[in-house]
């Protein structure tokens, strides 16, 4: 069996998954997956995070079963974040980043914030802001600060669980959280101003070994003892890496999932907006990468596209002759557009068919080329995630950007990237050759590329909310 192969936990807002990458043809061999349920509390929603480490130890049982393990790496969202007490266990529930509580002292939080000019991470809604997060949390549950011995960021809580050694990492410091100076490489002053600099555990590298697994994840699992779990990484920055390893700048990666994020490497220099979810994220090593955002699967849910068929071209073309465009934003609470109200121009495609299927493609790729403009993008686009396999918006999105696009189709775009974290320093430096671009007949890429200007042309003349 496979003593080398990595075992990624990859930890997102809709799912969790559990992939095993062979490290010599950095593929996936297996996927397993469940839901990632929010529990409604008290006192707060809530992850079911027993429930998930029961999913990851069996899956783990069952694929070194199947397989055989050599080692763990955790990758996930940049939204949570675990207070644990001196036990290990959790002090309190890890809260779910949508719940509006943190909004509830907004002003008094937005006082004590550092500036976007220091930590590149913009003031989001609810509890996008990891800072807004342990700020809300440490009034609403006052016994929390003298229960709590360390705060872990959402992957180094998994990775603690597995072996039992508390950590941080840049990559989850660094997204959004407040709480780190990408430019600088040290924690934000928000830090000693919530008197966090003894709690949150130490940054470490995301490839560094933190230790074997504990001795009872051994006997529950078949794991050798010996078995490494390393620090982890946010996702974004796992699905970026490999791309950081293979290509030279100019380029740019949209990781695709219920957000897609837009990452600029080696791009235009470029203005940040901070009202535009515009973001500084720090990248698997260390450096600051320009990136913007938005909910775009959320978005492809609520919208129905999920129950439709497959856009194919002859219902692109319907859409554009139709005329129906969807303007911006169904998720108006973040984005490059916030505030604004979706609007249909033209007639509104029927739920479940291809067309609608086709419109909600085209959108979504008109918000992803926002994000891509505001980032400061240049050269290829690389997407990773689930849009990979969406040939409409993959079409819109080149004929948007004027760009070639690569789209990048494993099943689980963040595993292979932090698997690369498990190869360490034999990690290689120039992997495959970009993968294919997409070819889109003549015709209707010059129908593509006057609906962009159409649908620029049609937001400007909109007026943005004050």
């Amino acid at each position: 069996m496979g003593r080398d192969n990595i075992a990624v936990i990859d930890i997102g807002k809709t799912n969790v998954k559990l992939a095993l990458v062979d490290p010599a043809a950095l593929a996936e061999i297996a996927v397993l997956k469940r839901p990632n349920r929010v529990l409604p509390g008290p006192p707060w929603p809530h992850y079911d995070t027993e429930g998930i480490w029961a999913f990851l130890c069996e899956g783990l049982a069952r694929l070194h079963g199947s397989h055989g393990i050599g080692r763990i790496v955790v990758t996930t969202h940049g939204a949570a974040g675990a207070f644990v007490d001196e036990s290990g266990a959790l002090a309190a529930p890890v809260l779910d980043y949508e719940h509006d509580g943190p909004d509830r002292v907004g002003p008094e939080y937005d006082r004590i914030r550092p500036p976007f000019a220091e930590t590149g991470s913009p003031r989001l809604a609810h509890g996008l802001n990891l800072g807004a997060q342990i700020f809300w949390q440490l009034q609403t549950m006052p016994q929390l600060r003298r229960r709590a011995r360390r705060f872990l960021p959402w992957p180094q809580y998994w990775a603690f669980r597995l072996c039992g050694v508390p950590s941080s990492d840049v990559t989850s410091l660094g997204c959004h959280t407040d709480l780190w100076q990408p430019r600088a490489g040290r924690f934000s002053s928000l830090v000693a101003r919530l008197d966090l600099g003894g709690l949150i555990a130490p940054p470490r590298r995301p490839d560094e070994v933190l230790g074997p697994i504990l001795p009872e994840i051994a006997r529950q699992t078949g794991l050798d003892p010996s078995t490494p779990v390393h620090c982890g990484i946010h996702d974004s920055n796992a699905s970026l890496l490999p791309h950081l390893l293979a290509n030279r700048p100019p380029f740019s990666v949209v990781s695709t999932g219920t957000w897609v994020i837009a990452m600029a490497v080696g791009g235009r220099a470029v203005t940040l907006d901070p009202a535009r979810d515009t973001l500084i994220n720090v990248n698997a090593l260390g450096a600051p990468v320009p990136s913007a955002r938005f909910m775009g699967g959320r978005e492809h849910d609520i919208l129905g596209a999920a129950d439709c068929p497959e856009a194919d071209a002859q219902a692109m073309q319907r859409v554009l002759e139709s005329g129906t465009m969807l303007l911006p934003a169904v998720v108006s609470e973040c984005g490059p557009f916030p505030g604004r109200q979706a609007r249909w121009t033209g007639p509104e495609p029927e739920a479940g068919t291809a067309e609608r299927a086709a419109a909600v493609a085209l959108y979504l790729a008109m918000m992803t080329a926002a994000c891509l403009e505001l980032a400061g993008h240049a050269g290829p686009i690389i997407v990773e995630g689930p849009f990979a396999r969406n040939r409409a918006w993959l079409a819109m999105l080149q004929a948007a950007m004027q760009a070639p696009v690569h789209p990048v189709t494993s099943a689980t775009g963040t595993s292979v990237g932090a698997a690369l974290l498990g190869l360490g320093e034999h990690a290689p430096r120039r992997l495959a050759p970009l993968p294919a671009g997409i070819g889109t007949p003549p015709e209707l890429a010059a129908r593509l590329s006057t609906h962009a200007r159409i649908w620029r042309e049609a937001l400007s003349a909109t007026r943005p909310p004050r």
